[in-house]
């Protein structure tokens, strides 16, 4: 996993959760959850969270969908130590819990995990070779790896207006086409690999994000997180929505078995 130097600290935290949901750290809550594991049953399974931010859908891999013990990993302190007071807070921490990761190969032995999951995280992976291997590794025969993550719809250059996104983000994004996350899953031997784009759906959300942000609430948003803040925010929401408009910026989800 790419080392950052804790990007959400719990400023950005408190915003992105304003936007989503509280626990959520990327859009969709609950229900895009749901569409990410369409068809995989976590029922009794163990599972492996990767990017675990606050910990919303770690515990609800858990609670929600059945898993019978569920590892959530991050690089940051912040949301991990917001991950762990909401699962001690739950009562959930014989079932679930988060570990600090350092940048690398996850300390987890060879098939240890039935499902690993991923929402919208291994956008900070820059290799995505290794992260297939990685995760094939860790998984048993017959798992799924089922996920979501902000792509780019080509391995050219981005566009002027994508550069300038992907600069107001300032998080060190490594996107990669849907191609190449395909040819890195079947190269690392996953069958079953399936990608299923969201830009339409993430496009129309988006825009409704930003018209919140520019509209009645901008004021009080502005009070509560600092207004420098909620400016530079708007700018990000905007040039993210073009993109997303474009097509050149496309969420996808991502799926692919371990064979049996």
């Amino acid at each position: 996993m790419n080392e950052d130097a804790d990007l959400y600290d719990t400023q950005h935290i408190a915003f992105l959760e304003a936007i989503w949901g509280e626990g959520y750290l990327s859009p969709g809550g609950p229900d895009e959850v749901v569409r990410v594991l369409e068809g995989c049953d976590l029922t009794g399974k163990r599972v492996l969270d990767i990017g675990c931010g606050s910990g919303a859908i770690t515990l609800s891999l858990a609670v929600d969908h059945g898993a019978a013990q569920v590892v959530g990993v991050d690089v940051e302190a912040p949301v991990c130590e917001a991950a762990r007071a909401r699962i001690t807070a739950a009562g959930a921490a014989d079932r679930v819990t988060i570990q600090q990761v350092l940048p690398g190969p996850f300390a987890f032995a060879d098939m240890t995990f039935d499902v690993v999951f991923s929402k919208d995280s291994i956008i900070h992976i820059p290799d995505k070779d290794f992260l297939a291997r990685e995760v094939i590794r860790v998984l048993r025969p017959g798992g799924w790896f089922a996920a979501s993550d902000w792509l780019i719809s080509h391995d050219d250059a981005p566009s002027p207006e994508m550069a300038a996104y992907i600069k107001l983000e300032a998080l060190e994004f490594a996107m990669a086409s849907p191609v190449r996350y395909r040819d890195a899953l079947a190269g690392a031997g996953f069958s079953e690999v399936g990608l299923r784009n969201r830009n339409d759906w993430y496009a129309e959300i988006a825009g409704g994000e930003l018209a919140w942000l520019t509209g009645p609430e901008r004021a009080s948003l502005s009070d509560r997180f600092g207004q420098d803040f909620i400016d530079h925010s708007v700018e990000t929401w905007s040039a993210m929505v073009a993109v997303l408009r474009s097509g050149e910026h496309c969420p996808h989800h991502i799926r692919g078995q371990r064979p049996a």
